[in-house]
């Protein structure tokens, strides 16, 4: 532990108030440069907890850095995870004010909806299916809080601002056709994004590392190694099959997911 318990509620307190005033701040760890990733998820829970004492309630989690390409250019060898909470939830084939966000961008992701608690240091694939209600088409909506790149230095955030920032989530959009986790093989499920028109970013759930369950799986244990899990009725995003596209005032965006649906979302 490089942080206080002070300094992490300080930071989560500024990530709180930089979403709600949709203004950034300053990166993490350039006020805290010997901050580890265990400190950014302690900044992260923190900011979860002030949410909860607001009324929120926690429905899910997302997982991120799922892919190599993301993994190499963030240079982690490692997914990274954030919270879901009911706020953060997007109807489909809604309209969303791009002005209330920070750098937003949309992903093309898979959601698991579980039926059954999950946890265990040695959970497997198969547990993981076996432990999902239905797998749903998704859509990741991402915010950085904290500068990507500060204007005045030319510094990158690190994944530990990243993660601090509760991994850039902002929210989730579900929709399509849900399916049973074993109705088909899930790292061949498609999907594309199509803003105003043009398509913009295509992939297969098996670009998330192999298979879109293995981040659930590296989630799970990293929480039973905390003495937490995965529980009944919650949403688990899985990570991105694709890179991350960008959203501007005005835009249309079209998630087609073939025989498993589409849906929609625009931003005033």
């Amino acid at each position: 532990m490089t942080i206080s318990d002070a300094a992490a509620r300080a930071e989560a307190a500024l990530f709180d108030e930089a979403e709600r005033t949709a203004t950034q701040v300053r990166q993490t760890t350039s006020v805290h440069p010997d901050m580890t990733l265990d400190d950014a998820y302690r900044v992260q829970a923190a900011w979860l907890d002030l949410r909860l004492a607001r009324g929120e309630t926690l429905v899910g989690h997302k997982i991120g850095l799922t892919s190599r390409a993301m993994q190499q250019a963030m240079r982690i060898d490692t997914p990274d995870s954030g919270f879901l909470t009911d706020a953060m939830v997007v109807p489909a084939d809604g309209e969303l004010s791009a002005a209330a966000y920070t750098d937003p961008k949309l992903e093309v992701e898979l959601a698991f909806v579980l039926g059954t608690d999950l946890a265990g240091t040695d959970v497997t694939v198969d547990d993981v299916l076996d432990a999902t209600d239905h797998v749903t088409p998704a859509a990741e909506l991402l915010a950085a809080r904290s500068l990507r790149v500060d204007p005045e230095t030319g510094r990158t955030r690190t994944v530990v601002d990243t993660v601090a920032d509760n991994a850039a989530d902002a929210g989730i959009v579900c929709g399509g056709t849900p399916v049973g986790p074993r109705d088909l093989d899930l790292r061949w499920v498609g999907g594309l994004v199509a803003r105003n028109g043009v398509v913009e970013e295509t992939g297969l759930a098996a670009g998330v590392g192999g298979h879109p369950a293995l981040g659930i799986v590296w989630l799970a244990r990293r929480y039973a190694d905390q003495g937490l899990r995965l529980e009944a009725g919650q949403v688990v995003l899985a990570g991105s099959f694709t890179r991350p596209v960008d959203v501007r005032p005005g835009d249309e965006f079209a998630f087609d997911y073939g025989p498993l649906g589409r849906f929609t979302l625009g931003f005033t």
